[in-house]
């Protein structure tokens, strides 16, 4: 079999750790939040916003750049309420930065801050997420008048629990939807969009890996009917996620492994790569995408860290997995 060779996605966070940073504490609760802001190409809007969410008690774990998504992914840690708060400002900066009626990017979007999932790590619980995403929901619409949809374990109706859903038709055809289907209309705020933000979506959800493969020489009709096949909600693989994709000229298949337990990336990677080859076509690469957890970074079962640090080129484990990254976190630009 075929082992994956990864490589780094184009990261900002890439930068080495600030040593005067002040590492969060395990023993204390401790929250995850992995927003997703619609814009990729331009370092000084980035920037900007990650700026914005400097907040006393929340460390700065990564954040990336994809300018083919044009999205960027920003990691941010500390106490729950100091976390909600660093998002919210996240949001309201993005709101004022990015205009999606003039953004575009090969990745589904309908909020400048697109998605914005708060994740339990230590001391917190799942449904303490969701109740901090609701707070910060209500909090995103009174002072910056992005309404709010709320989504997996934070969704407030059984339709909104997949994101994809939520997502359908994106910023231009939810935009369109909420004015004649009362169904369609956010969770917080009134039945409209903002008219450059569009909307946030907020979650609660467990930790998850996030990774692409690119296909040598494939189609994305082939990525597409690749992630058709192992994706969880058309029947695949269990705890999976997945879409194809184009990225600059070359085929993709997105994943996500939301369940470590049920369906490793050693076995998702493992069925790619067969799925692929029944059409004559390999995997050329693959790239990681923020931070993650110490038990997701293998891509076969007996592939350890060092293993990983020699396949994928600028590779530093502390940087690149969740649990080192907590206590050695970034400085704030």
């Amino acid at each position: 079999m075929q082992v994956c060779n990864f490589r780094l996605a184009i990261a900002g966070g890439s930068e080495s750790p600030n040593k005067r940073a002040v590492p969060v504490t395990l023993a204390e609760p401790i929250v995850e939040c992995v927003p997703n802001f619609s814009e990729g190409r331009d370092e000084t809007i980035v920037r900007e916003i990650v700026r914005s969410m400097r907040v006393v008690d929340v460390s700065l774990l990564d954040w990336s750049m994809d300018p083919s998504h044009n999205r960027s992914v920003v990691t941010i840690a500390g106490a729950p309420q100091a976390v909600a708060e660093a998002a919210i400002r996240g949001v309201g900066r993005a709101a004022e930065l990015i205009d999606l009626n003039a953004q575009s990017g090969v990745h589904p979007r309908v909020g400048a801050a697109d998605v914005v999932p708060f994740v339990p790590v230590s001391g917190y619980s799942l449904g303490q997420c969701a109740s901090l995403a609701h707070h910060a929901g209500v909090e995103i619409w009174q002072r910056f008048g992005v309404p709010v949809y709320f989504y997996e374990a934070a969704a407030r109706r059984p339709d909104r629990i997949r994101l994809e859903d939520v997502r359908r038709g994106q910023f231009e055809g939810l935009r369109d939807a909420v004015r004649t289907d009362p169904l369609r209309c956010p969770d917080v705020g009134t039945c409209e969009l903002h008219p450059t933000a569009g909307a946030a979506l907020l979650g609660a959800r467990d930790v998850l890996g996030a990774y692409n493969l690119f296909l040598q020489d494939g189609t994305l009709q082939l990525a597409r009917g690749i992630a058709r096949q192992v994706r969880a909600s058309n029947g695949g693989l269990q705890g999976i996620k997945a879409m194809g994709v184009l990225v600059d000229g070359r085929a993709q298949v997105s994943i996500n492994v939301t369940d470590a337990r049920m369906t490793s990336v050693s076995e998702v990677c493992a069925v790619v790569e067969r799925l692929a080859g029944a059409s004559g076509v390999t995997i050329a690469e693959g790239e990681l995408i923020g931070l993650v957890p110490q038990d997701l970074a293998m891509c076969q079962d007996d592939m350890t860290l060092q293993t990983w640090t020699r396949q994928i080129p600028g590779f530093r484990g502390r940087e690149r997995i969740l649990e080192q990254r907590l206590q050695h976190p970034l400085e704030w630009p």
